[in-house]
């Protein structure tokens, strides 16, 4: 096999680990360090929403350290799907270009709210707890709400497996299933602005509990498929060269 061809392969494959890289680094960010994951209610006054930032000051700061450095790999993680993608519409479709677009977002929307809670704990015990409770609101209008942009990405990767006409399909078909699902978990993100208790809260069951479940279960199984479509791919290409004539 061609060295560049191989070191592409292989670069394939580190890219679709960073994609679960991203997630387990701002799993412990979120859920450790910042405690912003599980969300804070909603309908706390402001002291609390600054007594709690005060407690947790050091970790949300520390926290944008490390998704500075970290979250920018995802970037990988969605180049490489786009890259498979483009296998099943055999160039870049309108399916593969819209999932370029919105995963392109993706860091985004991790890091500007972040951005936004970092600005708040440097000086937290200087502002008013009005304006503390602010942009923690902010935060988490931009972060829940946020994930709603994902619908779009996922739907187009599932309708992209489902016209899989090739022998050898790029993914399963359960994983089209999978993406539908979680486009629908995704969706009552949107409602977050109308409720601060329930299910429809930023903290409640079908705002943040199910739509972290759900991409958590994307999110691993997203990068293992990708590793198997790569190696798919090497394989098929392998068959070409060993299959094209040889000219004396």
């Amino acid at each position: 096999m061609d060295l560049n061809k191989a070191y592409l392969y292989k670069f394939q494959r580190l890219a679709a680990w960073s994609g679960f890289l991203v997630m387990a680094v701002q799993g412990v960010c979120f859920f450790m360090l910042a405690k912003v994951q599980p969300p804070i209610d909603p309908e706390w006054s402001a002291i609390q929403v600054q007594d709690w930032m005060i407690d947790n000051r050091t970790g949300i700061l520390w926290s944008m350290v490390i998704c500075s450095f970290i979250i920018p790999l995802e970037y990988l993680f969605v180049v490489t799907t786009s890259w498979q993608m483009r296998r099943i519409e055999r160039g870049w479709g309108v399916l593969t270009m819209t999932q370029v677009l919105t995963g392109v977002v993706a860091p985004v929307g991790f890091l500007y709210p972040m951005f936004m809670l970092s600005a708040a704990a440097l000086r937290v015990e200087e502002r008013s707890p009005e304006l503390i409770q602010l942009m923690t609101d902010v935060f988490y209008y931009s972060y829940v709400g946020f994930a709603f942009v994902f619908c779009v990405q996922v739907i187009v990767l599932g309708i992209a497996t489902l016209i899989d006409s090739r022998r050898n399909p790029v993914f399963p078909r359960w994983f089209a299933y999978v993406n539908f699902f979680l486009a629908v978990v995704l969706a009552p993100g949107a409602f977050i602005y109308l409720f601060t208790s329930g299910p429809l809260a930023w903290n409640g069951l079908f705002a943040f509990w199910l739509p972290c479940l759900a991409y958590f279960v994307w999110k691993v199984a997203t990068p293992l498929l990708l590793l198997k479509a790569v190696t798919q791919e090497e394989a098929e290409a392998d068959n070409a060269e060993k299959a094209a004539p040889v000219l004396i």
